[in-house]
């Protein structure tokens, strides 16, 4: 493991245990092994970092040559990364990628992994579907095992990222590993026709990934099973009053998409009226979360007091995370047209800048609080951001509740329930308990 990698690895276990509220990994793999992953590409920075700091397996990521530079080049040599050339790249891509091919070869025989994003783009928005496969990853192990004539093992599997909402604070993911398969069992039919076990393999991968993931036949229908899922506040979309376990969350979602892709004509009357009461929410400015959470959900006593005891914590959060994190925020949303890149890079901006920052705490507090204080001081600075951050949250939270209580919007709650009545009956008894 090269050091960068090192680093990042116990950086981002803290951090993103910050950033995401719940992390469940289904069927974690072993952490050397002569084994090609093939993942999804659904948010960009943030899918490498997360199968990183969660998925156990060390590897190194393929990723595409136009962010490698004279500058970024030794960086990424350290934290694991290998360029992949694309057509769109402007290279001769064959001759590029020969190179690339041998030194993955030579990173499997060595009994370690590989992490391509098999589908080479991501998309602008977030949307739960897997786009077509590229075929790399297959070549890659059959140029490895004709290297070492067939002589070792070479495997691959897939692993699916799903997430509630990778630019969402405090959001869940469920991270899903396929068994592997052994590419050296299809050494026959490599050597008779290549181009056609490639293929076959490819859809092979698709249907593995499409198993574990929560995947939108119709992109055009992603935002309606996506509502369907807000009205009946279920399944992965974020909720305030959540707490059903998140692989009984991934099952509903998983089980009403596959309904829907199914039996796309038992849905079709509902969609006109989920366009009318969406449209109609945003005439009035609001969305079906804050309408939902201002009409059901009090906030107690107990959570003001709660805001109150953690205000010190709170300050403590804005001075040192909170006023940097509003200019990244700014920044980066200026920057990035894409708003998949948010979530992830300012993230990424948080920990280089001011975990380089804070660092200077420890040659500037030891002498006054010790080392071991000054430690302590150092890792209560991302809590104490995410305190701050739930502070900031709970109070828009009330500001957002009173508002939407001062407003008529009796009609407009009496056709969510219609709706949410309506995807009861169709869905066979809400298909999970």
């Amino acid at each position: 493991m090269r050091i960068l990698y090192f680093l990042f690895f116990l950086a981002l276990n803290y951090t993103l245990r910050l950033y995401f509220r719940k992390v469940a990994v289904v069927n974690k793999p072993e952490r050397f092994s002569s084994t090609i992953y093939v993942s999804n590409h659904a948010a960009s920075f943030m899918d490498p970092l997360l199968l990183a700091a969660f998925n156990r397996a060390i590897v190194f990521f393929m990723t595409r040559s136009d962010v490698f530079t004279a500058f970024t080049r030794p960086i990424f040599w350290m934290a694991h990364m290998l360029p992949i050339y694309r057509q769109r790249d402007g290279v001769n891509t064959k001759t590029k990628n020969q190179e690339v091919f041998r030194k993955s070869s030579e990173i499997l025989l060595r009994k370690r992994s590989l992490l391509i994003f098999g589908e080479g783009v991501t998309d602008d928005v977030f949307i739960r579907r897997l786009k077509p496969l590229k075929k790399g990853a297959i070549r890659i192990g059959f140029t490895a095992l004709e290297s070492c004539n067939w002589e070792q093992d070479i495997y691959l599997a897939t692993i699916a990222c799903n997430y509630s909402n990778p630019a969402q604070f405090r959001s869940d993911v469920v991270i899903r590993n396929s068994k592997k398969i052994l590419l050296n069992e299809f050494r026959t039919e490599f050597e008779s026709n290549p181009n056609k076990i490639i293929q076959e393999l490819t859809v092979r991968l698709e249907g593995m990934l499409k198993n574990d993931l929560i995947h939108v036949n119709d992109v055009e229908s992603a935002e309606f099973t996506e509502q369907m899922m807000l009205i009946k506040r279920k399944g992965m979309p974020m909720f305030e009053e959540n707490t059903a376990p998140i692989l009984q969350r991934w099952d509903y979602a998983n089980n009403l998409v596959e309904d829907f892709n199914d039996n796309p004509e038992k849905y079709a009357a509902l969609r006109a009226s989920f366009k009318d009461y969406f449209d109609g929410l945003k005439a009035r400015n609001i969305d079906d979360q804050k309408l939902y959470d201002a009409t059901h959900n009090k906030i107690g006593f107990g959570a003001f007091l709660s805001q109150l005891l953690l205000l010190p914590i709170a300050l403590f959060g804005a001075i040192h995370c909170g006023l940097f994190y509003f200019g990244i925020k700014r920044y980066v949303e200026a920057k990035f047209k894409r708003p998949v890149f948010w979530g992830s890079t300012k993230l990424v901006m948080m920990i280089l800048i001011l975990g380089n920052l804070n660092l200077l705490l420890f040659f500037l507090l030891p002498q006054y609080i010790g080392m071991w204080f000054t430690i302590g001081y150092f890792l209560l600075i991302p809590f104490s951001g995410l305190v701050f951050h739930n502070g900031l949250t709970f109070w828009k939270r009330v500001t957002t509740n009173r508002k939407i209580r001062s407003m008529n919007v009796s009609d407009i709650i009496k056709e969510r329930l219609t709706l949410n009545e309506k995807i009861t009956n169709l869905t066979n008894s809400d298909l999970m308990p």
